[in-house]
């Protein structure tokens, strides 16, 4: 397996230089050179495979034989000591529930993956002083995901650049203070502000120097082990028939793997992209004009992204062609006010408590429902709910209870430096930290 820029197919590298560049050159992002056929491997696998059996055996058969079986038992054991679970919450909706890893959110499927994989190749090189700095943008789920995936890696320093007030107060703990080799960065602008610095960083020449990597979903490191779960969800659930992936979107990284994991053979075809407010791409398969846009704050803080990094990769899966796009993918958006009703009304119908930008899934879930009934559906539970505890509360009255991974954050001190919102601001802050 080769990869190449979405801006320019003609010059291919391995997984390993893909994932530790994280951005292509040109500025553009990886992909697959080729689409692998891997319906065998896909139709092979058992009801009751183990997630982490499936995943070391899908890497093999994705990146072999750069990643070998070996590697791939390792990266994968060492990364995942947390699985998906499924939930049928009421009849034709079930729930696969992401947010069982250390920072209690799907991110942390890929964050996790990263850095195993990351501190296992640095570890394989010749030269025993290979470093990676991991310079990444956050509006909530990221950064705490990398920050616990990553955190007292010896030869990774890691940068998370987040939006000044416009996280929860729970994802900044998990941001803030960890120390050692975890930096949070406090940028007094948007979460859109703070991927564009991270990106210019990565083609910056006064940067060159500098070993830098993303965590963000920009790194295929981070995309590729998104797709595990839905195949996973899938040996699963195919017993049942045709069904739907609903899936909160922000950056779109999400649902990226997932049609990647269709177009590589999984036997899926209906995927359903949710939003808040921030409906770039609704809009796009709408009118057929994407208009990226200053992101709109919101309850699902998360996917508050109003340029998705990720729409360039779903761009050149599709051939550039909107009619393309819109046979593959549907999307809805939804507003707070039903952000909030939704939550109240899952909890007091089902018993279910969700995060609110599950509530986003889980509202265009019932949307698809009303117009095809007779799909069941898959909504992707992308965090826990305690991690949202004044949404939640104002939703519904009551305060979630928190997993032990969140209340052991509570009485810690934040620790962050403060940033303006330009790109120099980001350099200037590295070339004085790391020269």
């Amino acid at each position: 397996m080769k990869f190449v820029s979405t801006r320019n197919h003609e010059v291919s590298v391995g997984f390993t230089e893909a994932m530790f560049n994280g951005l292509a050159p040109d500025g553009g992002l990886y992909r697959p050179e080729h689409t692998p056929n891997l319906s065998q491997f896909f139709t092979g696998l058992s009801a009751d495979v183990p997630f982490n059996e499936l995943a070391a055996d899908f890497t093999t058969a994705l990146l072999g034989p750069e990643i070998s079986p070996d590697i791939a038992g390792n990266i994968i054991n060492d990364a995942f000591t947390f699985g998906p679970k499924l939930r049928e919450v009421r009849d034709g909706i079930t729930v696969l529930e992401l947010f069982h890893g250390p920072s209690c959110a799907f991110k942390d499927f890929g964050a996790s993956f990263l850095a195993s994989a990351m501190n296992h190749l640095l570890a394989r090189k010749s030269d025993n002083n290979s470093r990676a700095i991991i310079v990444t943008a956050t509006s909530g789920d990221t950064g705490s995901a990398v920050a616990q995936a990553f955190h007292d890696k010896d030869r990774i320093d890691v940068i998370i650049l987040y939006p000044s007030g416009r996280v929860s107060p729970l994802q900044e703990k998990q941001l803030t203070t960890l120390g050692g080799n975890v930096t949070a960065l406090e940028v007094g602008g948007s979460f859109d502000d703070c991927q564009r610095m991270a990106k210019a960083a990565f083609t910056d020449p006064k940067l060159s120097h500098l070993p830098l990597s993303s965590a963000n979903s920009i790194n295929l490191g981070r995309l590729i082990p998104q797709s595990f779960y839905y195949v996973w969800a899938w040996t699963r659930l195919r017993s049942r028939g045709d069904f739907a992936f609903i899936v909160p979107s922000g950056n779109f990284g999400n649902i990226t793997a997932g049609l990647y994991a269709a177009a590589w053979g999984l036997p899926v075809n209906r995927y359903v992209a949710a939003t808040n407010a921030n409906d770039v791409v609704p809009q796009y398969l709408k009118t057929g004009r994407y208009e990226p846009r200053p992101s709109l704050a919101t309850f699902s803080n998360a996917m508050d992204v109003g340029a998705p990094s990720n729409y360039e990769r779903l761009d050149d899966l599709f051939s550039r062609s909107v009619d393309a796009f819109r046979s593959h993918v549907e999307a809805w958006s939804v507003d707070d006010e039903t952000t909030l009703e939704t939550i109240a009304r899952v909890e007091k119908e089902n018993g279910y408590l969700c995060c609110p930008h599950t509530a986003v899934g889980w509202r265009v879930a019932e949307l698809y429902r009303e117009k095809n009934p007779e799909v069941p559906v898959v909504v992707l539970s992308t965090a826990h709910p305690g991690k949202f505890i004044e949404t939640v509360k104002q939703a519904t009255g009551r305060t979630p209870e928190l997993p032990e991974a969140l209340f052991r954050l509570m009485d810690r001190k934040k620790e962050a430096f403060s940033v303006g919102n330009g790109d120099a601001d980001l350099r200037d802050w590295l070339l004085g930290r790391f020269g």
